[in-house]
């Protein structure tokens, strides 16, 4: 964003700094000693002086407000949330303005030059905000010559400052930015301030509030004067050891800690604030957001929300988990403002935080009448989600039945299913050993074994005929080792193939009263949301093995798939439900954001099984290998079925001790096999103990050129010199028996495979 007018001699006031139009020499002001205000040494506002949200512990809060109703506009249209408007300099958050896109600088923010460059660089991309760290008064003294700078070369792209553990830091840092993050789990308590302790009563909780208002209040008071914009950002991995004593490691401890200090923005009549509930665990980060929103419906609030997955990741991986967890919350109109953390630079989150924000946009029922069409083109059904907890929907395995002369028990995993789309020509005898490779199958003299990232089943829109019987063999190799092969059943019954899942629209299965074709062994049904309840009711007495869905594209994807999965619910149809999703998208980060929000939107719900992507038109040029490691990996980023070692990385910023995308290589590369295992990779202790939540071990940068190790949230090896520390860190991993020598045929796919998340 930069400075511009259309009028000679234009002045435009920001910030209290005052910036004469390009044309014009620049004449820039920051003293604010000039400018009236109270003085931030004399707070006199105590806990009895706020009004705190009711209890939600003690249920005065249903009392007062009744039950939770809701967390979005509408579940059948999608509109969005209605917000105030927030204002951060020349931008606005809210309902009625556009999502606004942000980064985070990963530069020194002392280092005025490079991070002036870099912020330049994010603007000229196209975002709308960018936040930079702020450890220290040093960085604060910078802020203030970096946001002169800017105004000095056009840019007026607002700026927020990132606080942890410094309330005085912050106070000084409002002086030269238009925004300040603050962290609820740190701001007052995050260094231990707060002994440890059990919480016997809700008074005995609520008599450390002064705490928090002691150190808050000054810099509302100084924001609401300088009309600075604020945002209230819980992390999962950092709430306070205060809340975590309370409400535990959960969603609603996330929410009940934003809910407290927002109690203190209200009291002293500063609104000028949105709200942030970032994991990076994507369920954990969808319900406390949908908490949130419900709370705010309940009691009245407005304010936006900033989304977010913290310690998304890098490459396709990482698109693919910001995908599912801000995908989900804006396909049901959530959300104002977004970033996409990535262990990248910072320019390369403009793509797919664009996209995100698109596809959002695209999706809003009163600014496009076709998606209004598809949303109202689903069958009426009551929604009965309950967005408070979250339990995944087991659907049934196949399981072995008298006669059966193979073993299907593995045609489906238990933790989600990857099924490959495959073509005839793959099993032509000069492309079988090649093909085998791109199901993930191990192979030994010829002959397919599965392996952990294995396709559990294929599917074959038409099947070699029995007189190629090269091509038969390969498929029955793959039947003998329990990968399925799910064929049409009009195919079947022009050349039968024996053991074969017979494949039929329901409308047929049903005309056939579930009969197979010649050889087949199971049924499988494709279903597409235009169906009667009462007809998708009959899928139980069907009893096929697993249920395709796949949206008819005059339905909107995300209601008619609610709809079926409610059908199932009300009728206790248990048949497992694989998601039969269709691009023509040959970008491997366009198909990662497309998965991510339309499949990812109803496993946050824990509704599916797996996933079959079969690809049309440029899609065809993927191979099967790309899918099927996409499919996987939206699988894993849903957390559902972990087949690649996964690294909890921050994504980098000004407090980061070693360089974070080549250490996250190097460990990336030695520890990448291993298949269940964590690691988390921290650039500081900021995103250190807490934000490790999820993981086995980490890796923790303390003091330029050393590290610490840990296992969990135990720091078990200190101080360990950068060029020993991944060696180390493998020492660790079999010190508790999570090591295992990768073969050599494999060492390669190690480093492909393993996904890598961002803070």
């Amino acid at each position: 964003m930069t400075v511009t007018s259309t009028s000679i001699g234009l002045v435009v006031v920001l910030l209290g700094v005052h910036v004469v139009d390009q044309t014009h020499a620049f004449f820039v002001s920051t003293n604010h000693r000039d400018t009236p205000r109270r003085s931030f040494l004399s707070m006199s506002t105590t806990a009895a002086d706020v009004k705190w949200s009711p209890s939600i512990k003690t249920g005065e809060r249903d009392e007062i407000y009744g039950p939770i109703q809701k967390y979005c506009e509408n579940l059948y249209e999608v509109q969005r949330r209605k917000t105030r408007t927030v204002t951060c300099g020349p931008i606005k958050f809210g309902s009625d303005h556009p999502i606004v896109r942000q980064t985070m600088a990963t530069t020194d923010t002392s280092n005025v030059e490079a991070t002036m460059d870099q912020i330049m660089r994010c603007a000229d991309k196209g975002f709308d905000l960018v936040r930079v760290t702020v450890q220290g008064k040093r960085e604060a003294s910078a802020c203030m010559k970096i946001r002169e700078g800017l105004f000095q070369k056009g840019y007026d792209i607002p700026l927020c400052a990132d606080m942890h553990f410094q309330p005085k830091v912050a106070l000084m840092v409002a002086d030269a930015v238009e925004k300040i993050r603050i962290n609820p789990g740190n701001f007052v308590d995050g260094r231990k301030s707060f002994e440890e302790r059990v919480y016997e009563t809700e008074k005995e909780y609520a008599s450390e509030r002064g705490f928090l208002i002691e150190a808050l209040e000054p810099l509302v008071q100084k924001c609401k004067d300088l009309e600075r914009c604020m945002r209230i950002g819980t992390n999962h991995g950092s709430l306070s050891a205060r809340v975590l004593s309370f409400y535990g490691d959960t969603p609603r401890g996330m929410v009940e800690s934003a809910i407290e200090f927002a109690d203190i923005c209200r009291s002293l009549d500063y609104h000028n604030f949105v709200f942030s509930m970032k994991a990076s665990n994507p369920l954990v980060m969808v319900q406390s957001y949908r908490l949130l929103a419900a709370e705010m419906y309940r009691m009245g609030w407005d304010y936006p929300m900033h989304l977010g997955v913290t310690e998304a990741g890098e490459g396709e991986d990482g698109r693919m988990k910001s995908a599912i967890g801000i995908g989900t919350l804006l396909a049901d109109g959530l959300g104002d403002t977004v970033r996409v953390s990535l262990t990248e630079d910072p320019e390369f989150e403009y793509e797919p935080c664009n996209r995100l924000s698109e596809i959002a946009q695209s999706t809003v029922a009163a600014d496009n009448p076709l998606a209004k069409q598809q949303q109202a083109a689903v069958i009426q059904y009551v929604d009965t989600r309950d967005i408070t907890s979250f339990a995944r929907r087991h659907g049934e395995l196949p399981a072995q039945q008298e006669g059966d002369v193979v073993d299907v028990r593995g045609f489906l995993n238990r933790d989600g299913s990857v099924i490959s789309v495959v073509k005839p020509e793959m099993f032509n005898a000069e492309n079988v050993p090649y093909f085998y490779q791109e199901l993930g199958c191990k192979t030994a003299v010829g002959m397919p074994f599965k392996d952990i990232a294995t396709s559990d089943s294929i599917f074959l829109r038409t099947v070699p005929p029995s007189s190629n019987t090269a091509a038969r063999t390969a498929i029955r190799r793959l039947i003998e080792v329990s990968v399925g092969v799910i064929v049409p059943a009009e195919e079947l019954e022009k050349d039968p193939l024996p053991n074969a899942v017979a494949y039929m629209a329901l409308e047929d299965a049903l005309a056939k009263n579930g009969a197979l074709p010649e050889g087949a062994i199971r049924l499988a049904v494709s279903v597409d949301g235009t169906e009667s309840d009462e007809t998708l009711a009959k899928i139980k007495d069907l009893n096929p093995m697993v249920v395709l869905l796949c949206p008819n594209p005059e339905l909107s994807h995300l209601h008619a798939s609610r709809r079926v999965m409610q059908i199932f619910k009300n009728n206790d149809i248990s048949t497992a439900v694989i998601h039969h999703f269709i691009t023509d998208t040959n970008d491997t980060n366009e198909l990662a954001l497309q998965m991510g929000t339309k499949v990812g939107a109803q496993l946050t719900d824990g509704n599916g099984d797996g996933i079959m992507v079969e690809p049309m038109g440029a899609a065809q040029s993927l191979s099967v290998d790309i899918l099927r490691r996409t499919s996987f990996g939206l699988l894993q980023g849903s957390r559902m079925r972990s087949t690649k070692t996964e690294f909890v990385s921050c994504p980098s910023c000004g407090r980061t001790l070693f360089d974070l995308q080549e250490t996250t290589a190097s460990i990336q590369k030695a520890t990448g096999h291993l298949a269940g295992v964590t690691i988390a990779v921290m650039g500081c202790i900021v995103n250190g103990p807490g934000e490790m939540a999820d993981a086995d071990f980490g890796y923790v940068g303390t003091i330029p050129g050393k590290v610490d190790l840990y296992y969990g949230k135990e720091v078990v090896k200190k101080s360990i010199p950068n060029e020993q520390a991944v060696d180390a860190l493998i020492d660790l991993i079999k010190e508790y028996d999570m090591w295992k020598d990768p073969e050599e045929a494999e060492k390669e796919e190690a480093t492909e495979g393993a996904t890598v998340v961002a803070a």
